[in-house]
């Protein structure tokens, strides 16, 4: 009954925020559920939540944030079979997108842990478009350290997960020990290497988007995107110029000497893979 209850809680929290979008019509708020969804993936701080904004803000779109419940259901998710998890995926979107009123839309999602479930997505979803959004690991860490996510403190999210430096479902079973022990920043890059690795290892299409070029290509960042979404462009470029251009290269001076060393001693083979070690 608990656990009832706390998902009842969270999906009113989905529809408190949904539902109050202006100029929806009836037949859009109560409509069939459009199940061309836009799942927009990656490492926490690369820029889930900008992009699934922009994309959000385009008409005939609407981003729902993360959905809590789904965020707090994905550990469980990643024990099942694809055709299981798909299955309570779609149940879980259903009812949030009904409760909160989202209606005859294409719904944007941006639970940056569907990373690890990009293939149950796409069982889920057939029609969906999945969008990953890939940031130099050692600005996320810089951006990861302003939070408590990861570190030894005491909250939790608005998805009821613990704040802390245990290891979560997605650390390697060999090594769930030395996370716990080691540092913030190499934590941090731990997460953002695991994320990055479960987009890039699915068998399913993904466009991956940098958010570097965001910045500095944003047309022509927009017209890709939106040849893969099917819609128009003129409106996402708008509202990709805004991407912070400020935040790139941060890590130059947030990083200590040794808080940069245990970020590649972590993640610097997948940085250099993906072209980051060659910026200067």
């Amino acid at each position: 009954m608990t656990g009832l209850l706390e998902s009842a809680a969270l999906q009113l929290r989905v529809a408190k925020r949904l539902a109050p979008r202006r100029g929806a019509s009836l037949s859009e708020r109560l409509g069939r559920l459009d199940d061309r969804l836009v799942f927009v993936v990656g490492s926490p701080r690369s820029g889930t939540t900008f992009l699934a904004g922009a994309i959000g803000s385009l008409p005939g779109f609407v981003d729902l944030g993360e959905v809590p419940p789904l965020k707090a259901a994905v550990p469980e998710l990643v024990t099942l079979s694809s055709e299981e998890a798909a299955r309570r995926l779609r149940r879980i979107l259903a009812i949030a997108r009904r409760v909160g009123l989202v209606g005859a839309v294409r719904a944007v999602e941006q639970t940056p842990e569907l990373a690890h479930l990009v293939d149950v997505v796409a069982v889920a979803y057939p029609e969906a478009r999945i969008v990953h959004i890939l940031r130099d690991g050692r600005d996320v860490v810089c951006s990861l350290l302003e939070k408590p996510w990861l570190r030894p403190e005491d909250g939790a999210d608005d998805a009821g997960i613990a704040y802390g430096a245990y290891a979560r479902f997605w650390v390697e079973p060999e090594r769930r020990e030395e996370f716990s022990g080691t540092s913030d920043a190499r934590r941090a890059a731990w997460a953002w290497r695991r994320y990055v690795t479960a987009v890039r290892a699915a068998r399913s299409p993904v466009l991956e988007l940098r958010y570097e070029r965001m910045t500095e290509d944003p047309d022509g960042v927009a017209r890709k995107l939106t040849a893969h979404l099917a819609t128009s462009s003129d409106a996402l470029a708008a509202a990709l110029r805004l991407a912070h251009r400020e935040s790139i290269g941060r890590y130059r001076r947030d990083l200590s000497e040794e808080q940069l060393a245990d970020v590649l001693a972590e993640a610097g083979d997948l940085l250099r893979e993906l072209g980051y070690l060659e910026v200067t």
